[in-house]
């Protein structure tokens, strides 16, 4: 690409030691698509395959003055938010997102690690609900996190569609519910406050899922900052986490990452 050209992503998420979700699932993915990516770091944990054993919050002037270093000298042109973990956090993140004008923001509101350890505060889910879902162009929940976020069960797919508007009342300006937990194919259910667009995928018999919903989140990201229209980056996302997965390989003795460089490295199972 031409000097300057390149799209610019950044991620405002925590660090995955084992590699597999977080910052580095998130870089792996904006690198993987074509763009250039930053980090914001908001909490460093101590993870692998099995479990989350630590995690330590990265104090909030720090959390500002990354962000505002970025900012102020390479710039970005999506921003992807992840592990948020604190009401304090999630606040200091939605102020930074409105002073820097940001607008092609990806909320994952993530909740939950993989192996079940929480990575969010309660305190903190009204406070993704209030101050930073009204600021996402697409907000990307799996079905616990959208049932936390709008108090309700999800058990039909009228119930996801439900979910969605919920969501969309809330100020976003567009949501995917993302459908790994239920049975059948794994449809996504992509609505922008006007019309439903389903993504369908087969479902692979693995465990190797470590990371998917950092990696689609980012892959969204990475669409936005190419300019795509939000329907084409969530397809993009799709496809790429869809070939990710089925191309994962075994690391460590739970749930493996994905093969975030499938193109380059082919099934490397």
């Amino acid at each position: 690409m031409a000097g300057g050209s390149v799209p610019k992503a950044m991620t405002i998420a925590g660090s995955d030691s084992g590699g597999g979700a977080g910052v580095q699932a998130d870089l792996k993915t904006f690198a993987a698509l074509g763009v250039y990516g930053t980090v914001t770091l908001t909490a460093i944990t101590a993870q692998n395959t099995v479990g989350v054993t630590g995690v330590h919050e990265i104090p909030l002037d720090m959390i500002i003055a990354q962000m505002d270093a970025v900012m102020g000298d390479i710039g970005a042109d999506a921003v992807k938010t992840g592990m948020l973990s604190s009401q304090e956090i999630v606040e200091v993140v939605a102020a930074q997102v409105s002073k820097h004008g940001i607008r092609d923001l990806v909320v994952d509101p993530v909740m939950v690690a993989k192996s079940g350890d929480p990575l969010l505060r309660e305190d903190a889910v009204q406070a993704v609900r209030s101050h930073l879902v009204p600021l996402a162009a697409v907000v990307t929940p799996n079905i616990p996190e959208a049932e936390a976020l709008t108090g309700m069960t999800i058990d039909t797919d009228e119930d996801v569609r439900e979910a969605a508007r919920r969501i969309i009342q809330m100020g976003a300006r567009s949501v995917v519910v993302k459908g790994g937990h239920r049975e059948g194919p794994a449809t996504d259910v992509l609505y922008d406050g006007i019309q439903f667009r389903d993504f369908s995928a087969p479902r692979f018999d693995t465990v190797n899922t470590h990371g998917t919903g950092c990696t689609f989140a980012s892959a969204v990201a990475a669409g936005l900052a190419q300019k795509k229209t939000v329907e084409d980056a969530v397809g993009q996302a799709k496809e790429y986490v869809t070939e990710a997965i089925r191309s994962s390989f075994p690391i460590g003795q739970g749930h493996g990452p994905l093969n975030h460089f499938y193109r380059l490295w082919g099934d490397s199972r």
